[in-house]
């Protein structure tokens, strides 16, 4: 994959983009290869068919919308980088659109699903980190990115609120339950320090190794715990539920926008529609003259 490593070096150097993006464009093509080489393909020989059907394939595996837009970006951007470096003389993404939203809507889990999830005994030796860090995301709404890149002093036990850092390193404070502290200081108390094993680290979530977590361990531990529930997950499953539940719950639009970290309300207005559809169906399953 020599041409994929030069990619990722003019990324880095050349346009300067930050570290989650990188890694999210290089799992993307790593991916993309993997299925080229089934076909026997050179990863810079494919053609517009090959990333079409490639397109399917992650829409039949259950990937959401915005996984699959975010794959068209980063072939079209290898594409023209491919280009640019006469690799290739034609582009094969020229006339390639995003598909339209198939499935705008946030994939909810219902609070009976949560409980049974965030209830399932964790059977690793990570069983406190992993618990606090999901009941964490549920209790404040969190993104993956923003939940392993918290760091101890961005906590605030006895007002109940942490610190966040979302996209664009926008700073906002959000509450925080007191099932989702106690998790949390009973994972600083008894298993922090042996991840630390004598070290230092401001980062409040740490891997086995005692560096900070990263989007990829929290989703295979996710992964891990949804399959021991008997629940399909996907990356953004409990954030999505946090936001459903509120409004379910009475929450208005503008706190929620605020908690979610979204910067147009317009993005944070999808989840109506979600309300709206379970208020439909509650009427049609069981008003006896509604069907």
């Amino acid at each position: 994959m020599e041409s994929l490593k030069q990619y990722i070096s003019y990324l880095t150097v050349e346009r300067g983009l930050a570290g989650n993006t990188v890694v999210s464009y290089t799992l993307d093509l790593k991916g993309f290869f993997a299925f080229l080489g089934e076909r026997g393909v050179q990863e810079d020989r494919f053609n517009r068919a090959d990333i079409v059907d490639y397109m399917d394939r992650l829409r039949a595996g259950g990937h959401s919308t915005a996984s699959v837009c975010r794959f068209i970006s980063s072939v079209k951007g290898y594409s023209r980088f491919l280009i640019s470096e006469k690799i290739i003389s034609e582009d094969p993404t020229e006339t390639l659109r995003n598909p339209k939203q198939w499935d705008r809507l946030p994939k909810a889990l219902s609070i009976g699903e949560i409980r049974k999830l965030l209830s399932t005994e964790i059977r690793s030796g990570t069983a406190l980190r992993d618990s606090a860090m999901f009941e964490l995301m549920y209790s404040s709404g969190l993104r993956v990115s923003e939940v392993v890149i918290i760091k101890v002093n961005d906590m605030n036990f006895e007002a109940g609120f942490l610190r966040v850092f979302g996209k664009g390193s926008k700073e906002r404070v959000v509450p925080m339950n007191r099932r989702a502290a106690e998790k949390i200081k009973e994972y600083m108390r008894d298993l922090r320090p042996k991840l630390l094993k004598g070290r230092n680290s401001p980062y409040l979530f740490l891997t086995v190794r005692g560096a900070p977590m990263t989007r990829q361990r929290y989703w295979q531990a996710l992964k891990r715990l949804g399959d021991m529930a008997g629940l399909k997950l996907s990356p953004h499953a409990i954030r999505h539920s946090f936001a459903t539940h509120l409004l379910d719950g009475g929450a208005d639009l503008r706190s929620l926008q605020k908690m979610l970290g979204h910067s147009d309300i317009a993005t944070t207005q999808i989840y109506t529609k979600v309300t709206a559809d379970r208020l439909r169906k509650a009427y049609t399953d069981h008003h006896p003259r509604a069907k």
